[in-house]
């Protein structure tokens, strides 16, 4: 039997938008039932259940609080992104220009949408979409497991979707980004945090990591 809240969801997939175009170009029919088959309100897929728990990024869209988008990259170690539950994921805000355009966007407006791509397997499941509401935390229990992470962001999902994977070139990991935050190290500080022009202007506790640097590098060798 079909279930009632799956349809629900199916329902409020498609807006007046969408349903333009997809009788344009006569699509009406296999966009329904691509919602019929694959859309889903919870983490219940294993195969997108492990694209997520590998993924080393994700794209993350935001809205602000007059409807206008942001779009950004958010990274980490594989596994930076927990699935807490069948319907909730979570996610650590780490150190990043200060703007806090995304995660300030949250505050205002938790619709979020984020983007999950593998360019690096053959796997089915290689481009995975989770819709749903946000919320960010500087009290999360789940802080303590993420070092370096300022705020935990949490995301209830009201859709998880595949999408089509043939436009996606296979790709390969050259190297590991030497910022993502890890247990026992320090991550280096970015060169524009150096620059004359920004390091005025940094919040204090970068300041101290700037000070803290020069005098080891002015002790004798």
């Amino acid at each position: 039997m079909e279930d009632p809240e799956h349809m629900k969801q199916g329902l409020e997939f498609f807006h007046d938008g969408m349903r333009r175009l997809q009788d344009e170009f006569g699509t009406r029919r296999i966009a329904d039932r691509l919602a019929d088959i694959r859309l889903l309100s919870t983490f219940s897929n294993e195969e997108g259940r492990k694209l997520i728990e590998r993924s080393r990024f994700f794209f993350l869209a935001t809205v602000d609080a007059d409807g206008w988008p942001e779009c950004s990259y958010k990274g980490g170690a594989p596994g930076f992104v927990k699935i807490v539950d069948d319907r909730t994921l979570a996610f650590p805000g780490y150190d990043g220009n200060g703007m806090y355009r995304s995660l300030g966007n949250v505050l205002v407006n938790p619709r979020v949408a984020m983007l999950f791509i593998d360019f690096e397997t053959d796997n089915r499941i290689k481009r995975l979409r989770v819709n749903g509401a946000a919320t960010a935390r500087t009290d999360d229990p789940l802080l303590d497991s993420y070092p370096g992470a300022q705020m935990i962001v949490r995301v209830a999902a009201t859709h998880v979707f595949p999408n089509c994977p043939r436009y996606i070139p296979k790709l390969q990991l050259v190297e590991e980004s030497p910022f993502v935050p890890a247990a026992g190290t320090q991550p280096p500080i970015p060169a524009w945090k150096r620059s004359p022009e920004m390091r005025p202007y940094l919040p204090e506790p970068d300041q101290h990591a700037l000070n803290a640097e020069d005098e080891r590098e002015q002790e004798p060798k």
